[in-house]
């Protein structure tokens, strides 16, 4: 096997471990060694990746905003010769709507490091999540302004920087106690989306 291979079959094996043990115990419980028992990996491997689970965490956040980009890029792709909003859109919305489950693992993880800003490793990697959230965002709306779908006139930085920002709180509100889930959900934050990226195009 080609050491490639090797790296993203042993990546995808940690990953799919550390999302397994979440669901099971939460991110507070688990020890690296319930992730070697978990993956079936000697701690050597596992340190050969990462250096601490907290790093093992950010791959699950990282995971969850790639997968909702690599949908977009497809959704783009699929609609090459005749350009539309609403494909690429509707993808979007459904990385949204991941933000409003309680029991989805990135909420968790994203909770859990919130919690450890203290922590001069995590406050970097939060920042390099917050960063990555932003260039993709900003990607989107370039892609969509190229393609004639989004006006040229906004401006995509800070349109990108206030949707990254509703989608945080969506993020916090959801572990927040309350016996309401909020009158303003996720398909509510994709129709406001939509309407400030198509509005005077």
């Amino acid at each position: 096997m080609k050491q490639e291979e090797r790296r993203q079959r042993t990546t995808r094996q940690l990953l799919e471990s550390t999302k397994a043990l979440i669901r099971e115990k939460g991110c507070h419980a688990i020890t690296m060694k319930d992730i070697m028992e978990e993956s079936g990996l000697s701690k050597g491997s596992i340190f050969h990746y990462v250096k601490s689970k907290d790093e093992l965490f950010v791959w699950v956040l990282q995971e969850q905003l790639e997968q909702t980009n690599d949908r977009f890029i497809q959704a783009v792709e699929a609609q090459k010769a005749q350009p539309t909003f609403e494909g690429p859109m509707r993808e979007i919305a459904k990385g949204l709507r991941e933000l409003e489950a309680a029991d989805h693992v990135a909420n968790k993880v994203f909770m859990y490091l919130l919690g450890k800003e203290d922590d001069p490793t995590v406050r970097e990697v939060l920042g390099q999540f917050y960063e990555r959230s932003l260039r993709f965002a900003e990607q989107w709306i370039a892609s969509g302004q190229a393609h004639g779908v989004i006006g040229e006139h906004l401006d995509k930085g800070k349109i990108s920087e206030l949707f990254v920002l509703l989608s945080l709180g969506f993020r916090i509100r959801q572990s927040l106690p309350s016996s309401e889930s909020g009158s303003f959900a996720a398909h509510d934050l994709a129709a406001f989306m939509a309407d400030v990226l198509q509005s005077d195009r």
